[in-house]
């Protein structure tokens, strides 16, 4: 199993389960702007992805059927590529979660839309993938399962990361190894440093690697194990770990200003923390609030309305 040693919040569960694999994802394909396809194409599309993610085995370590990790995928198709057969242009929205120990409650982990997502596909063509290269002669059908796998690796990457310092690392690699391989064609985006500013695939990568945001490993440890799992026995003493964190990433973000990291952290975790903040002294907040507003700007308003 995955975390034993590192959380008590799974216990052992019967051997048949052992083998149940990492992910448990919802997959939804939408395509209502798509005509002169017949809507059974996606809806076929759907259930193969749904497969792709959920029966393959994305680790070496042993899952039960408790500690699958719950994500979603949602693919908004929104054109057909022109002189391009079979080939779709779509917005595909990434989200992960995970349980926070001794409560009912799931912290979200990654909340990303990724808006450069092109791909090939035919009505029940096999999803094919190697982590080492690029699968089959049409690039653009190796796209979609490079792009998936991707995610994959990330949901994984950021799962391990909170419960072990620097526990992702394995698939953030994973992850790497695919952007260094991804398929090219002038039809595809997302792979490349110079595709549209730095939200895209490279610079998540690049700033999980890059030395100058190792404090935000550190930081997402801290938030998790150190905090939220620590919030229902000790709760005083979990907040001050979670404004810990909250200086570790103001830190990284004075030096990183705008980054990606940075971006993703605060897109699944801004009302989470809002409420968290909300909980604490007045000092605090007259502290803190103005390091979140920087770094959140999307919730910067919200976050001010908690001095009233």
């Amino acid at each position: 199993m995955k975390k034993i040693g590192l959380t008590l919040a799974f216990a052992l569960c019967a051997l048949g389960s052992l083998q149940a694999q990492e992910l448990n994802c919802k997959v939804k394909v939408l395509a209502e702007k798509i005509q002169n396809v017949d809507p059974k194409v996606f809806k076929t599309l759907e259930g193969s992805i749904s497969e792709f993610l959920n029966n393959r085995k994305w680790t070496n370590d042993q899952f039960d059927a408790t500690e699958k990790i719950d994500c979603s995928i949602l693919i908004n198709v929104i054109s057909v590529m022109k002189d391009q057969e079979n080939v779709y242009q779509a917005n595909m929205t990434v989200q992960s979660s995970r349980p926070v120990y001794n409560t009912g409650y799931n912290s979200t982990m990654i909340n990303f839309s990724d808006k450069m997502l092109s791909f090939r596909y035919v009505e029940f063509q096999q999803l094919e993938f190697s982590d080492t290269r690029v699968v089959g002669t049409d690039i653009l059908a190796s796209n979609l399962t490079a792009t998936l796998a991707y995610y994959a690796y990330l949901i994984l990457g950021f799962d391990y990361d909170s419960y072990a310092l620097n526990g992702g690392n394995d698939y953030f690699k994973r992850a790497q190894n695919i952007v260094n391989n991804a398929p090219e064609n002038k039809a595809i985006e997302g792979w490349k440093a110079n595709e549209r500013g730095q939200r895209n695939r490279y610079w998540i990568v690049d700033n999980l690697f890059n030395s100058r945001f190792a404090e935000y490993h550190s930081a997402a440890y801290l938030y998790h194990r150190m905090g939220l799992d620590k919030m229902y026995d000790k709760p005083e003493d979990a907040r001050k770990q979670i404004l810990a964190c909250i200086d570790k990433l103001s830190v990284v973000n004075k030096e990183n200003p705008s980054s990606v990291l940075i971006q993703l952290f605060f897109t699944a975790k801004g009302d989470e923390v809002s409420k968290i903040i909300s909980q604490c002294s007045r000092e605090d907040k007259q502290k803190y609030i103005p390091l979140l507003s920087a770094m959140d700007v999307a919730n910067a308003q919200r976050y001010q309305q908690l001095l009233k």
